[in-house]
Parts: structure tokens; C-alpha cells; sequence
């Protein structure tokens, strides 16, 4: 593969055949992360990706914040069925694609034999093998969260997927010092590894199937990966609340609020369809246990806290042809503000309809609520 130029040069014609995901990264550098989203989506079960070779590094190393060598990057993949996808993507300053929510840093799919390092300088060095590699993510400049803020961005990493090759052009992981200490923080749900740092700060790698279809429908295999997510925090976690009820008497129903420091989490902008337009936003993922989807846990839905506060209801309805997803137990996760960790809620469900129990819920809701166009107390 050919440098990625930095200096203006002209453009050539030949074309670099990469693996997928290689091609993502390198679409990473230069799209909102809503665009890799998107652009992911439009490479599911294909083969290769093509990249003009003025966008691609000689040595295979993605150099981080490297500026744009040219005002549209093309980019072609060969997909089953022999068809082929372009994607373009325009120029950073003329960037229309929305950001994705600043969250717990993904860091790769399905990755195995996972390991978290941390050096005395705040560097993170998150070593795995996936897609059958071994692969080295150096990681920096990102803490905790900041409130939502209309106009501003949320906090986020600053990743390095060549180990740090691309930020200090050596082969920086050999000479990484791992300073981390025992983790003996708050226990966190789909946890992989942790570790306290020197300067008392937590460091944590999680990993869950995030993608799950709704309704207990089978997952493709897109749709089952496990994501590899890494967060940074010091002081408190995030607090996610969740009460269950019954909604009209015979359906469970759950509600609650997702919060940092006191304050609620939440998005400005979404689609329709409830995903985040800004870097704020936060959808619950919610499971079901031996349900009518069947034995075991299933991905019943996914929704958004909502704008301004922070709070959530759902009800365990039928939903077209699925049969009500009323299980045993309930699960919750979602993704912690900034880069906090990924935070997970459990319980049993509440079983029978009980009048007294229900008429306090109720209250409860109607205090929880009372700033809420969304949610309504029955």
C-alpha cells in the first residue's frame, strides 16, 4: 500500500485492495463517526473494499488527524452476489454526515485474547486479535463526560490503530510501560478487564452484542458481533434507575432515568427511528429472559432516554406479528455518557398484578415525570 500523502501531490489512478475493516478505520480518520456507522452498514457481507492508493499509508499504519489528501475519498467493495458499493464521503470542513454519540470508545468486533495496559502518561494500549490479527489500539485524551450542551461535542478518545506508529512514526507499543494497578473499583456489568491507573483513575474494557434485533428475531451474524468498548473515569459512575410495573394491569411495564452527577442524560436530535444524531444521545437496550422469543436471554428493544431529562418508560406489548416479549427476568445496558463505562440494570420480573403496588408506582411516575411530554403514569 502507498503513503498516505500529507503534502499535495497529485493524484494516481492505481487502486489498493484492503481488508473491510482496515478500509473502515481509514474512512475513520476522515468521516464523522456516524458516517463509519453508515458506511460499515453499507459494507455488511463484503469481501474487500477498495481505496484509491493516495488515501492509504505505505506501511499499513493509519496516521491519526493526518489531513485530507483529497476533497472526496471513493471507496468500492466487492459483496456477494458480485455487486459493488461505492461510498463517498466529503471533505472534514465540508462535512454534512452527523456524529455519533461520544460514548465508551468502540474498539473492534469479536475480538479475543484481550489486553489492557496503561502507561504513566494516561496512555491506554488495548492489545487483541480479531479477524484472525493481532491488533494494537493506543488510546489518550478522553475522561469522564460532559453534561449535555446544545452546540458542543461530547468527550471522546483519540485512537491510534497502528499502536501509536501513526502518532509518534516508531514502533511506540514496543516500548509501552504498563503502570496499572489491580482494578478495585465498582463492579461493572460485561466487563473483560480493568485496571486503576497511577493517577487513581479507572480504565475498562467491556464487551456485549449491542446490535441484537428487536423482538427476539434471529440475529445475522453482523447483528450477533460482540463490541470491544473501552471507557476512562474517575469519581462516580453513571446511575441507571429502572422500576418495573404494570401498564392497564396486564402488561409489565418498566420505567426509570439514566443520570451523571446528579443530572440527566440525553440526546437533541435522533432519527424516526430513535438513533442519536449527536454526540449525546443514549439508547437502553433492554433484554428479556425465557420469554415467548424463547429459553434464555433475548434482545426485546431499544430505545432513547429522552430530550431534557433523561427519563424512560416501555411496555411489554405485542408488537405485529411477535408475541409479547413478558419474560422472567429483564436486563438493561447502556452506553455510559462521554467515555464512562457501559452501565447494566437486572431484576426479576414483578410477576402478578398487584392494585396497591401498581398505585405506587404511579405516584412515583407522576413525580418522575412531571417534566416529560413522553411518559404518562396508568
Amino acid at each position: 500500500m502507498n503513503r498516505l500523502l500529507v503534502d499535495k501531490q497529485p493524484p494516481r489512478r492505481e487502486v489498493a485492495h484492503i481488508r473491510v475493516e482496515e478500509a473502515l478505520r481509514a474512512l475513520d480518520l476522515y468521516v464523522a463517526r456516524r458516517g463509519r456507522e453508515e458506511v460499515g452498514a453499507a459494507f455488511e457481507e463484503c469481501e474487500s473494499v477498495a481505496i484509491p492508493a493516495p488515501l492509504l499509508p505505505s506501511n499499513g499504519r493509519w496516521a491519526q488527524g493526518s489531513p485530507l489528501p483529497m476533497c472526496v475519498i471513493s471507496a468500492t467493495a466487492t459483496c456477494k452476489g458480485g455487486t459493488m458499493r461505492t461510498v463517498l464521503a466529503a471533505c472534514i470542513t465540508m462535512l454534512v454526515l452527523a456524529p455519533a454519540a461520544g460514548a465508551s470508545e468502540l474498539i473492534d468486533r469479536n475480538a479475543t485474547d484481550v489486553k489492557l495496559e496503561v502507561n504513566a502518561q494516561g496512555q491506554a494500549l488495548v492489545t487483541y486479535r480479531a479477524q484472525g490479527q493481532l491488533k494494537r489500539v493506543l488510546s489518550w485524551s478522553a475522561v469522564n463526560a460532559i453534561h449535555p450542551t446544545p452546540g458542543e461535542r461530547q468527550i471522546e478518545f483519540r485512537l491510534d490503530y497502528s499502536g501509536g506508529y501513526g502518532t509518534y512514526r516508531r514502533d511506540y507499543w514496543k516500548e509501552f510501560r504498563d503502570v496499572c494497578r489491580r482494578y478495585d473499583g465498582p463492579r461493572l456489568g460485561w466487563l473483560v478487564t480493568a485496571c486503576k491507573a497511577p493517577d487513581g483513575s479507572y480504565w475498562a474494557l467491556q464487551s456485549w452484542q449491542r446490535a441484537l434485533p428487536n423482538y427476539g428475531v434471529r440475529a445475522t451474524d453482523t447483528q450477533a458481533v460482540w463490541e470491544l468498548r473501552l471507557s476512562h473515569w474517575i469519581g462516580e459512575l453513571p446511575v441507571l434507575d429502572v422500576k418495573l410495573d404494570w401498564s392497564y394491569r396486564r402488561f409489565d411495564h418498566l420505567y426509570g432515568s439514566f443520570t451523571y452527577k446528579d443530572r440527566g442524560v440525553f440526546g437533541f436530535r435522533s432519527t424516526s427511528g430513535g438513533q442519536p444524531l449527536d454526540t449525546f444521545g443514549r439508547n437502553l437496550y433492554l433484554d428479556t429472559f425465557d420469554s415467548a422469543y424463547g429459553s434464555g436471554w433475548e434482545r426485546e428493544n431499544s430505545f432513547l432516554t429522552h430530550r431534557g431529562t433523561g427519563v424512560f418508560c416501555y411496555g411489554f406489548y405485542t408488537h405485529g406479528p411477535r408475541p409479547v416479549g413478558r419474560g422472567t427476568r429483564y436486563r438493561a445496558t447502556i452506553i455510559g455518557p462521554g467515555v464512562t463505562p457501559d452501565i447494566v440494570w437486572e431484576s426479576a420480573a414483578r410477576g402478578a398484578y398487584d392494585r396497591e403496588q401498581d398505585l405506587e408506582a404511579n405516584e412515583e411516575q407522576r413525580g418522575l415525570f412531571k417534566n416529560d411530554r413522553l411518559c404518562k403514569a396508568n
